[in-house]
């Protein structure tokens, strides 16, 4: 399996003989030009303008923008949804987390969480192997919040994402602040990260992917 970031929360997830997912897709804005790579499968975690331009993915023939269990091209797909607490009336966006089963190996999209959930919720997610996890700014989970989840989830591989990007324009934390939170001095990024079952290390580590954009 080959996992490639677009920057923000868009990733490109493949695997030969395998249909391909693209998560996320965001149209053109702040300093990010998107790819526009061939997608099978494309799944929207919420309704947010940069995380559902479907346009920005050619071939696309699913679109999984909710909860549910899917079985795709040889992909197994879980959509969990969480809804953050509110008090009142008001009424909570719904972000759905998507898990991906590839050849026994799993990829946790968090989407666009902004708030811990419970151990219940967390469970309900099933082992993570790879886990791409938002680290802080634009109403999402903080860093320490960041690193609580991994607490629950104990993934083998986490990607940050989400994350201020060099020669972009929207202003979000860098990633570094997550990287202390981790005690993690200095990782080398990575333009992409292949991984199967069996090379998945034993104790959890951080990778740092360089993001693949169209520089506009």
């Amino acid at each position: 399996m080959e996992i490639v970031w677009y920057g923000l929360s868009s990733f490109r997830i493949t695997e030969r003989g395998r249909s391909s997912v693209v998560t996320d897709p965001y149209p053109d804005d702040n300093g990010y030009v998107h790819p526009r790579p061939k997608g099978d499968v494309v799944t929207v975690s919420c309704s947010d303008p940069m995380r559902n331009y479907v346009r920005a993915v050619r071939s696309s023939s699913r679109v999984l923008d909710g909860p549910g269990e899917y079985e795709i091209g040889g992909v197994f797909i879980t959509g969990v949804a969480v809804f953050r607490p509110v008090r009142g009336d008001r009424v909570s966006p719904r972000n759905t987390i998507f898990v991906f089963e590839i050849d026994d190996v799993t990829v946790c999209h968090l989407g666009a969480l902004d708030h811990v959930p419970g151990q219940s919720q967390m469970e309900a997610l099933g082992a993570v192997n790879v886990l791409l996890t938002p680290v802080g700014g634009k109403d999402l989970i903080t860093a320490d919040q960041a690193t609580e989840v991994i607490s629950m989830l104990e993934p083998n591989i986490i990607i940050p994402m989400h994350y201020q990007v060099s020669g972009t324009k929207l202003r979000l934390p860098r990633v570094e602040t997550f990287m202390k939170e981790m005690g993690v001095e200095q990782v080398h990024p990575v333009d992409s990260l292949k991984v199967t079952k069996s090379s998945l290390p034993g104790e959890t580590q951080v990778v740092l992917l360089n993001p693949t954009l169209n520089r506009g």
